[in-house]
Parts: structure tokens; sequence; C-alpha cells
């Protein structure tokens, strides 16, 4: 008995196929087995190692995230802020922690979307080339794609250089508060492309990268909350500054605030001199995105306070001239350029 030859369906070196081929004796079995069994079995050989290439890669970036948001907080010698000098230092040790920490997540955020776009690439064109696809002409014609796109998308290509450049200088991260120009408001996700922030209303936001000329950072290392306070001008600006002084300082020293205020808050004195009340103006620094909750309650300090101590709040004012047109004057004249009601009554 002369065995079987391998048919034109199999490949040399297909072992699948002659198996079926010799069990079988039939063709068409041996090479539906290899579309059937094998080149399944290698595509989900293929999605599982890449699975777990993915896996590692995540745990590697992870290790990375966590390492990167350790750091050295810088020693602040004595005097630079104000008494008591210790709670201000830890006070801006924990803010640049967390500063880290957010820098870290936001890169390790884009660094995982990069992999996994990546091992997906990968995993397409080595699927492709398992149903004998020849992905040579594909991967070159990928390439002048990729030129052609550089240069018809050039808007998109800015968009991914602008992410890049943002995310290592650190311009902001997810968690801060930063005015973009077109939004203002919290950063939800960053990516190479666009930036998705929420604003106060809760719409969220989707700006390009490549659109972003300027960002304006409201939760970076530190804040500042100003308060412009209005006083009456017949009121004494000794006394109001020796109360406004004394609010600041309680609140400094009140247990609440001792987290969120980095410096003793100062009185700046007199800011402008409005038409109807003087500008008293208050400067307080404070956490990253504590700003705005002190400043509340140092409002309402200040309008009880100056309620107790009886400075005035002015109200707007207006000053009205009532001046008569010659039509009229001339009517409440009589003859020879007297008033008619003083000529009556003579």
């Amino acid at each position: 008995m002369t065995s079987l030859t391998t048919p034109p369906d199999c490949q040399e070196e297909d072992w699948l196929c002659e198996s079926v081929l010799d069990a079988t004796g039939n063709d068409w079995l041996a090479a539906a087995a290899d579309w059937l069994i094998a080149k399944p079995a290698a595509i989900a050989l293929i999605v599982i190692v890449a699975l777990v290439v993915r896996w590692l890669v995540y745990k590697l970036i992870g290790r990375l995230v966590r390492r990167a948001a350790i750091g050295v907080v810088p020693v602040i010698g004595q005097g630079t802020l104000s008494e008591p000098d210790d709670e201000a230092a830890r006070l801006t040790a924990r803010v640049a922690d967390q500063r880290r920490r957010q820098r870290a997540e936001t890169l390790g955020t884009v660094l995982r979307s990069v992999t996994s776009v990546t091992i997906l690439a990968v995993v397409v064109v080595m699927g492709l080339a398992e149903f004998d696809v020849n992905v040579g002409p594909l991967i070159a014609g990928a390439g002048i794609l990729g030129i052609a796109l550089g240069f018809g998308a050039q808007s998109l290509v800015s968009d991914f250089l602008s992410g890049i450049f943002m995310l290592f200088e650190d311009q902001y991260g997810i968690g801060d508060v930063v005015d973009v120009g077109d939004a203002t408001g919290t950063i939800e996700a960053v990516t190479l492309r666009v930036t998705r922030l929420r604003d106060i209303d809760g719409t969220v936001w989707y700006v390009r990268n490549g659109q972003i000329m300027r960002v304006g950072n409201m939760s970076q290392n530190w804040a500042r909350a100003v308060l412009d306070v209005n006083v009456a001008y017949n009121e004494s600006l000794d006394k109001v500054r020796r109360v406004l002084k004394e609010l600041c300082h309680d609140l400094w020293l009140h247990p609440d605030f001792r987290a969120k205020v980095m410096e003793e808050p100062e009185v700046w004195g007199v800011e402008r001199l409005d038409p109807d009340a003087v500008v008293v103006r208050v400067a307080i620094k404070t956490v990253p995105l504590e700003q705005w909750e002190v400043a509340r309650d140092l409002r309402a300090r200040i309008f009880a306070r100056f309620r107790d101590e009886g400075i005035e709040i002015p109200l707007p004012q207006r000053v009205v001239w009532h001046r008569e047109s010659d039509a009229a004057k001339s009517q409440s004249r009589g003859p020879g350029g007297v008033d008619a009601e003083a000529g009556a009554g003579g």
C-alpha cells in the first residue's frame, strides 16, 4: 500500500493537515482542519500572550507611578513661613506630595493608553499574518498612510505633540482646577489628544490639546484667596484694619483651618476708592482648591463682626440732580419776569 502524499492544500510542515489526511483520507477535512482548529488556536494564543504582556506592562507602569509619587520634600528653612513654622512646613510638604501624586497618576493614565493601543496594533497584524495575509505591504502602506495623515491632519499631530509637552512640563494634572480659555473646571482625564474637564455647572468640556494656547492652573502648589471688603467713607480706617486683622488672626489659629491656611492672612490695606465705598483688600494663602471655602467663611465672619462693631457696609448710592427746563421756568414766571405765584400773592 502506497503512502498518501501531501495534497496541495496542506503546506509543508503542517502537521495538523497531514495528521487529519492520514486519519481520514479526506482532502477537504484535512484542509478545513487548519482553518477550524489551528488558526483559531494560534489567534487565541496570540490574544492570551497579549493580555499577559499587557498585564505585566500595567504592573510595571503602576510600580513606576508609585515610585514617582514618592519624592524627597525640600526642607523649608525656619522663618520662611509665618509661625508656627513646623505646622506651615508640614502643610507645604503635604501639598507638594499631593502634587507629585497627581502628576504621577496622569502620566500613568497616558502610558496605559499608549500601551493598550500598541499591543492591539501588534495583535491585529499577527492575526492577519495567521490568515496568510501578506502584512509586508500592509505595514508599508500604513507607513505611507501615516505620512499622508501627518500632512493632511496637522491638527491631530499638533494635539499629540501639545499633549506630550503638557504632561512632561506638568502644566496640569487630574484633579486640578484650570482655566484653558474656552472652559474652566476640574480636570477629569488627560490624553495625548484631548483634555476633559467639568465646570462648576456640571458640564463636561472636551478641549483639544492643540487648541490650548494658555493654561491658568488654580491648584498648583498653593493658592490665594483675595477679598475686597467695602466700607463706608465715614468709617475709621484704623478701626476697620484692626477688626480685619483680629478676624484674620482668629482664622489662622482656628483648628478647622490649620490644614487649609498656609500662612497667616494679611490685610493689605486700601485697594480702591470707589464712588460709594472704600475698598480694603485681604489676602489669604491656602493649600490648593481650598481658597474658595476659606474665603466664604471669612466673608461670613466679616459680616457678623462688622454688624457687632457698627461698621457700615455701604449700599450702592446715586445722586440725582433735578433741573427745570427753560419752558417750565417761563411758565412759572408772570409778565416782566416776575414769578406768577409771587405776583398773585402781591
